[in-house]
Order: C-alpha cells, then structure tokens, then sequence
C-alpha cells in the first residue's frame, strides 16, 4: 500500500469532518421560529400589532428569531387555538379576554361587565392593576400573559334599529363565549348564539343570527356591516386580548432572546393601542360613508335604561367571576352604579 493512501483517507476525513461542522454550524443558527396565529384580519389594530411586533423581533434578534403570523383564523378558530398553545402547535395568540372561561380561569371575565369602563383611561388602569395579577393565574395552564391590546368599545348592530332595552326582545345575537356575555343578551331579552368569528359574515347573511356586537374596526374589515341595516353606538362594552406565550417555549429561550421578546413586545403594544382609536374611528366613518347601515348614537337616557337593565349582570356574575375581583375591576375603572 502506498504513503499517498493513509494520506488522502487522513485527507478524506478531514473534509467530512470539516462538512459536518459546517452543516451543524447551519442547524445552530437556523432561526427559532415563533407561530402567532389571531383571528381578525391583518388590517386591524390587532393584525397590524402583530405585524410590528414580528418586525421588531427579527430586526432585535438580528435573525435569530423568526416570527411566522397566520391571521383570519388560518390556523386554528377561535376554540381551538388555546388548546393549541398549550401543545405547542403555536408559541403565541391574541385572545379577547373572554377566551379564558374554558380554561377555568373565569376571573378575566369581568372585563365583559357591560359599562364598566367609562372611557379608555378606566380600561387601561383596570387591566395594567387587576390584569396583571391575573396573568399569574395562567402560568399553572402552561400560559404565560404578555401585554394587554386595547381595541376600543363594542357597539351593535341588526337588521332593527337598537335603541331601547325592548328593541332586543327575541332577537338571535352572536357573542363570544363567555357566561358574562351570554348573561348580557339574556338581560336585554335577545338570544344569545356562541359563534366563531370566522363564521359571523355569512351567518348574518343568512340569517342564522339577527345581530351583533364588536368593535367597528371589526364591523369593517369583516365587512359585517354590509348584512346589517342598524348599527347603535352603544360603547356598552370594551374589547381587549391578552398577548400570551406558551410558557415552556418562552422559558426555554435564551435570556438574551427573552428581552428580545419582551422589550419587542412592550413596544407593539404602545404602537398597537396607539393606532386602536384611530382605526376604529377611521372604520366607522368608512361604515357610514357605506351608506349600507344606519348609524345611531345613544341618548343619555337611552344609555342609562340599558345601564339599569345589564346591572343584574353585574351580580349574578358574582358567583362566577369572584365578588373580589369584580370590587377590585370598580375599583381600578373608577365604575359608578347608575341610578
């Protein structure tokens, strides 16, 4: 055997070698991948603070972390996608606080209490207060809460106009789960229909439900309004979500992609409740300009007649939601009973 032979065999290994470390030095940096899926649609305050947040990352992680955002409930409707956090199918979601119920965590309902924010400042007070401490009640659930994205007040619509408490009598209106809202139609006399947001369009068109409730952001973009003769601006409610991250993933990523994380997220969450007034305004003036829905403001005394009606809400969720949480809710949003 020749001298040349141990030589290119010496050689031969030496480039193997060298092409595993090289491949294994492309798996180590291969981006770590974070799935964030919602429900609306990518022009929303939502949508759009899911895209800057996406931006904020992988520019703050310099590549190393990668943010993969599926909106309009392309992965998974809005009962499934909890349940997909916990497994790790995704890494983050934004709910509206009414998702929590199914997972036994009841106390965010009390942000569904009908009128208990009186304007914007309330709701932020209430949820960086009484929201915070219920953040830690999601950690046992393998959820770890973020940051909270206002997206203003709810109004309603039908194919009636909506301006006193008798106006609801018998009416099919879609709601979210929650036992909150659920209680709220009950308490004006409609028929409350849990229903997926992806599916409202079409069910409205049909007939299958008579009315709704949302944010005009949401009337907008899903283009609900086009299916509903009467929109009343009743601002009887307030929709929020909560931010959150699969607490096993975010645990396990590196402190200083951790701080990517959480400094990329408290600056999305400044953009994104920045833009929420904004755009909902911007949308129901579009909604109007539409000419397809009759839009209506409440008179004071119409507000108080529905204030007065939905305050049997108030305490029957008691026994849900905790008489505790809901005294520490008035407490931070300043809420006064009507008369």
């Amino acid at each position: 055997m020749s001298a040349a032979f141990p030589r290119r065999l010496l050689l031969s290994a030496a480039v193997a070698v060298a092409g595993l470390s090289t491949g294994l030095g492309a798996l180590a940096q291969a981006p770590i991948v974070i799935k964030l899926s919602h429900v609306v649609a990518p022009d929303t305050p939502k949508g759009k603070g899911a895209q800057r947040f996406k931006e904020l990352v992988e520019e703050r992680s310099k590549g190393r972390l990668k943010v993969e955002v599926y909106p309009n409930s392309q992965l998974y409707k809005d009962k499934e996608e909890l349940e997909a956090l916990q497994l790790g199918s995704v890494q983050m979601l934004a709910p509206s606080l009414a998702k929590f119920g199914p997972l036994g965590v009841k106390e965010f309902e009390v942000f569904d209490l009908p009128f208990l924010f009186k304007d914007d400042a309330a709701f932020r007070n209430t949820t960086q207060t009484l929201g915070m401490e219920l953040f830690k009640k999601l950690e046992p659930k393998g959820i770890k809460g973020l940051a909270f994205w206002d997206n203003g007040f709810h109004i309603m619509s039908a194919n009636k106009p909506l301006h006193h408490v008798a106006d609801f009598k018998g009416l099919k209106m879609r709601i979210q789960s929650s036992k909150v809202l659920d209680a709220q139609m009950r308490a004006l006399g409609a028929i409350p229909q849990v229903m997926a947001f992806s599916e409202l369009y079409q069910a409205l068109q049909s007939g299958v439900v008579d009315g709704t409730e949302g944010v005009p952001s949401n009337f907008y973009t899903q283009k609900t309004y086009e299916v509903q003769k009467h929109t009343t601006l009743s601002n009887h409610g307030h929709l929020a979500y909560a931010l959150i991250i699969n607490k096993k993933f975010y645990d396990g990523l590196p402190a200083d992609l951790r701080a990517v994380v959480d400094s990329s997220v408290k600056d999305a969450t400044v953009y994104a409740n920045a833009i929420a007034a904004t755009e909902n305004q911007q949308a129901l003036e579009k909604i109007r300009a539409s000419g397809k829905t009759t839009i209506y403001t409440l008179t004071p005394a119409e507000v108080n007649e529905w204030k007065l009606a939905l305050m049997s809400v108030h305490k029957d969720m008691e026994g849900r939601v905790g008489k505790a949480t809901i005294e520490a809710a008035y407490k931070a949003a300043g809420f006064v009973k009507p008369q």
